[in-house]
């Protein structure tokens, strides 16, 4: 979380001076963009939505005590924004990316899911992205072979000249982080979880 939005957790948006207003309102934007742009693919909406998921946010923020419990309440805030754009939006209506969100789901499966099953969905593989850019190359390397070149857990271990044991057992530490990450962050289960494409 950007150093600006902190000032929250100690004043009143409202009792700061304008300087700082502007440095917590582009905290904000910098702490939010990233995953709104991902979902309407769109800067000038995407800047709309923040502006308004900014006003909402301070308007009705309550006192917080814990940096993360307001970074979770910020997230909530700014993701049912985006969905009411979503769904107010006639250039949206109709119109989901499920197969790059969701692995093995028929697209024309009766039982779509809801839109904000679908944006939390693209929200959530946003961060499980911004974990993989933070892992050491060589654990960053193992997941793109297993998970988007679909490579046997052999043919890693040939290529990369170690124990096929060892490539499991890395492969299963750093899915393990991740989910421990994606339920701190987001407290979903382990279902969600696993339908997310890693």
């Amino acid at each position: 979380m950007p150093e600006r939005l902190k000032w929250l957790l100690v004043a009143n948006f409202h009792d700061l001076t304008d300087h700082v207003q502007e440095e917590v309102y582009y905290g904000y934007y910098d702490f939010v963009y990233g995953s709104i742009y991902y979902i309407v693919k769109d800067h000038q909406i995407s800047e709309d939505i923040i502006q308004e998921s900014f006003l909402k946010m301070i308007h009705k923020m309550p006192l917080f005590d814990k940096e993360n419990v307001m970074k979770a309440w910020i997230k909530v805030v700014s993701r049912n924004t985006t969905i009411n754009y979503l769904r107010k939006s006639k250039k949206f209506r109709n119109h989901s990316d499920y197969d790059s969100v969701y692995m093995d789901v028929d697209p024309f499966d009766a039982n779509e899911p809801s839109v904000e099953k679908t944006i939390e969905i693209k929200m959530m593989e946003e961060s499980i992205q911004s974990y993989l850019r933070k892992l050491k190359p060589e654990y960053q390397l193992l997941m793109e072979y297993r998970w988007k070149q679909g490579m046997s857990y052999r043919e890693i271990a040939e290529r990369l000249n170690i124990c096929e044991d060892v490539v499991k057992q890395r492969l299963y530490r750093t899915r393990e982080g991740i989910k421990k990450m994606l339920f701190r962050e987001w407290g979903c289960d382990h279902e969600t979880i696993r339908s997310i494409r890693s």
